[in-house]
């Protein structure tokens, strides 16, 4: 298992695997043919420093993925902060330890880039995901909120 940043023909793998579950099911667009929003928000995030989409690849095979988002901030004396964001594993692997595995890796990035803080969010209707994150000694600290436009 290594984890590296995406490439772009690794696009149809991180759609997949966004969409492979019922809340993903419901927001994202799953064809032969990949949508063309996907491929212009690759290439921005991929032409992005700041942005890194990265996967877990076993073998060939994209297993997990997650996007590293590092947000420089004048809050808290000038701090830079990591945020995860769309973490997924192929439900072949999922309950294996995989999931942990990614965020220790994200964690360690964060580190050795300097971030003082980690953040991230999880839909409410993601009971399990919640557990998960705490388990990991995530903490709800802040409530967040949205604005669809």
């Amino acid at each position: 298992m290594i984890f590296r940043p995406a490439l772009r023909a690794d696009v149809p793998a991180i759609v997949g695997l966004l969409a492979d579950d019922p809340i993903g099911a419901g927001r994202e667009t799953v064809s032969e043919e990949i949508d063309a929003a996907y491929w212009q928000a690759f290439d921005a995030l991929d032409g992005d420093p700041r942005n890194i989409v990265i996967v877990a690849d076993l073998d060939g095979e994209i297993v997990g993925t997650m996007q590293l988002i590092f947000i420089p901030s004048l809050t808290r004396r000038g701090a830079q902060r990591l945020e995860i964001e769309g973490v997924r594993v192929a439900a072949t692997h999922r309950g294996a330890g995989l999931g942990r595995r990614m965020i220790a890796w994200a964690v360690d990035e964060a580190r050795a880039a300097g971030c003082s803080l980690v953040q991230l969010t999880t839909d409410k209707r993601r009971t399990d995901a919640r557990r998960f994150y705490e388990s990991l000694g995530f903490a709800a600290t802040h409530e967040g909120m949205k604005l669809a436009l």
